[in-house]
């Protein structure tokens, strides 16, 4: 089961109170919202970073812990893009800014391609596991046919949302008038970057699950009788991974629209950072 993580931030957004008076008067002008080092909401946005990184290091396999982690990572950058020094720098970093707006497109058109195409594993998950306990062979491998297209696209996706992370986040910008504006720009390509790249590996687990469900069908006698070939795998063993599989895409299902919706929100915050309302 994925981990749930919240949105709410009870982070202080100022100094404690335990501080001398000398140290609260001397750090007060950047304490309410400068994303410093120190800052609360920065140092949130690096956590979920490293979580980020640390999952794909030691289980990028998981689909739904996955899009758990992306979805946060854009929930603690969206907590952060509300500060005002986060967006004047944006603003004045025009080039740092322009890039974020094409990685977060690429990304939600990639996430988009995402829904739909688990949509249709889920289709042909049902009728795969439908053709199997009925023994109807032809049915089984119009399944599985159509099942593998799903499969490219999602190796498809995968492939494109990895290309694009190399491309567009490989370069540190020091584009702020000052390190802390520096090191805010730096992370927010971080980000980018580690969302792209947990994307990628989403993306290619759920596309490996599936070749794994329609390689243990077509060893089954039902399918056997139909492509003439012999197996001692069993129909029990290939309905229990298409079984595993339609969990994972039960589980992630929501979780799809909830990462897309905030990808979209990250890039409609940095529109509106761009062409500020008066």
């Amino acid at each position: 089961m994925a981990p749930s993580f919240g949105r709410s931030i009870s982070f202080p957004l100022s100094p404690a109170r335990s501080k001398p008076r000398a140290a609260a008067a001397a750090c007060h002008v950047r304490s309410i919202s400068l994303p410093c080092r120190s800052h609360p909401l920065l140092s949130h946005l690096q956590s979920h970073i490293a979580a980020v990184r640390s999952w794909l290091v030691q289980d990028a396999s998981s689909v739904s812990a996955g899009l758990a982690h992306i979805h946060a990572l854009h929930a603690a950058l969206a907590d952060l893009l509300l500060l005002p020094d986060p967006q004047d720098t944006l603003r004045r970093a025009t080039t740092a800014a322009d890039r974020l707006l094409d990685a977060f497109l690429l990304l939600a058109d990639a996430h988009q391609g995402f829904q739909e195409a688990v949509v249709d594993l889920r289709q042909d998950v049902a009728e795969a596991r439908a053709a199997l306990r009925r023994g109807d062979a032809a049915r089984l491998a119009s399944a599985v046919r159509s099942q593998r297209r799903a499969e490219k696209e999602l190796s498809r996706l995968a492939s494109t949302v990895s290309a694009g992370a190399a491309s567009k986040y490989s370069s540190r910008l020091g584009l702020g008038a000052t390190a802390e504006e520096t090191e805010m720009a730096a992370v927010l390509m971080d980000a980018a970057a580690a969302s792209a790249a947990a994307s990628a590996a989403v993306f290619s687990a759920a596309a490996s699950m599936s070749s794994a469900a329609a390689s243990s069908c077509k060893k089954t006698p039902t399918f056997a009788a139909f492509a003439k070939k012999a197996s001692p795998e069993t129909t029990e063993v290939a309905l229990d991974r298409f079984e595993e599989l339609e969990q994972c895409i039960e589980e992630s299902g929501s979780s799809c629209h909830k990462v897309f919706r905030s990808i979209l929100q990250t890039r409609v915050a940095l529109l509106n950072i761009q062409t500020p309302t008066f």
